[in-house]
């Protein structure tokens, strides 16, 4: 062979080696497989969050395609039925309440990206093995209408067990736990709270009235009274309020809506390489800018949580009126893990059957 030969066999490998065995692109794109309310691209108005990863994309020549593979429970019962062979190479989106079950399947393959150091260790410590890495957090809770409250002359509850008093007696609308992520997580906080007592609290809400719905949106946006529904209490979220106050045409200096501390439930979302992604190099450095500030500072304005890394100064929209509960309800994601089918089996036996 001569040195011409060899030459050309050399560029040869190196041109395979940059795009895949078939001559293709592959190993320099990755599949980013999300939830269904993660931001897609529109060409003709490009998302905050695109543009980030079209940064990502001018930096290190590695295209991010998006895959939106249903709410959080079907995207993660896609990638356990093809743990091993994924979709795609990277998943954004598992939480707490299904980390558990996504860890047990080995969906992910281990790795800590670079700027761990920047994500609170009460975060990193869900996942020490490094499977997953947390990507933002937020909390679930009671929140309510302030003027439609006052209109009734009644003062918003201060805990859970409150809701189930006879005065709150058809306010309140929530989620179906088996169709909602957030929720299960309501489900959850009512298990963190009452214990064993759960299912008799239950009882309570369903004879005081309370309205149950597929999902957050038809919750918020259609029985909710901000939203000209006919329920001042709602199950949302702690950054619930700083959204009525950037999405108002004249931004008022009080949110109309509040938040009822004590019924919040900590969520934490996470990202992570799959495992058997055919493009390993490539997703490990996305996952490395999905926890960097840059990506970061997008989640809270777009996707209406915190960002998990400390260093991302929030808007001021959600300094004055954000909730982040001081001490949220949690439950062990193994015991949610274990128990969540039961728990809401028992449940749509309660209040659904």
């Amino acid at each position: 062979m001569n040195r011409t030969t060899i030459a050309t066999a050399l560029a040869a490998t190196v041109v395979l080696a940059a795009c895949g065995d078939d001559g293709s692109d592959r190993a320099r794109a990755v599949t980013l497989v999300a939830y269904e309310s993660f931001p897609t691209d529109d060409p003709d108005d490009p998302h905050p969050v695109q543009l980030a990863l079209d940064e990502f994309t001018d930096e290190t020549g590695i295209e991010v395609e998006v895959l939106i593979a249903g709410d959080t429970g079907t995207m993660l019962s896609k990638a356990v039925l093809t743990a091993g062979n994924p979709e795609g190479d990277v998943m954004w989106g598992v939480d707490n309440t299904f980390l558990s079950r996504a860890l047990e399947a080995d969906v992910f393959e281990p790795y800590v990206p670079d700027g761990i150091e920047r994500i609170p260790s009460e975060f990193t410590d869900l996942v020490p093995g490094g499977e997953a890495t947390p990507v933002d957090f937020g909390d679930v809770c009671v929140n309510y209408d302030v003027a439609a409250l006052d209109a009734a002359g009644l003062e918003p509850p201060t805990d859970l067990d409150q809701l189930a008093d006879p005065e709150y007696a058809g306010r309140l609308v929530v989620q179906n736990p088996a169709t909602s992520s957030p929720g299960l997580a309501f489900l959850l906080a009512t298990v963190a709270e009452f214990g064993s007592d759960w299912e008799a609290f239950w009882s309570e809400l369903d004879s005081n009235g309370v309205a149950v719905v597929d999902g957050w949106t038809q919750a918020y946006y259609e029985r909710f009274s901000l939203a000209g529904g006919d329920r001042p209490l709602v199950v949302s979220y702690g950054s619930s309020p700083p959204f009525e106050v950037l999405a108002a045409a004249e931004p008022p200096d009080e949110a109309p809506t509040a938040v009822v501390e004590a019924t919040c439930f900590r969520q934490v979302e996470f990202a992570g390489v799959l495992r058997g992604t055919d493009a390993p190099d490539e997703a490990r450095r996305l996952m490395d800018f999905l926890i960097s500030e840059r990506f970061q500072r997008e989640v809270p304005l777009n996707l209406f949580v915190f960002p998990a890394n400390q260093d991302v100064e929030l808007d001021q929209a959600f300094v004055d009126h954000a909730t982040i509960a001081a001490e949220p309800l949690t439950v062990d994601p193994a015991l949610i893990d274990e128990r969540r089918s039961e728990w809401i089996d028992r449940w749509t036996e309660i209040v659904a059957g």
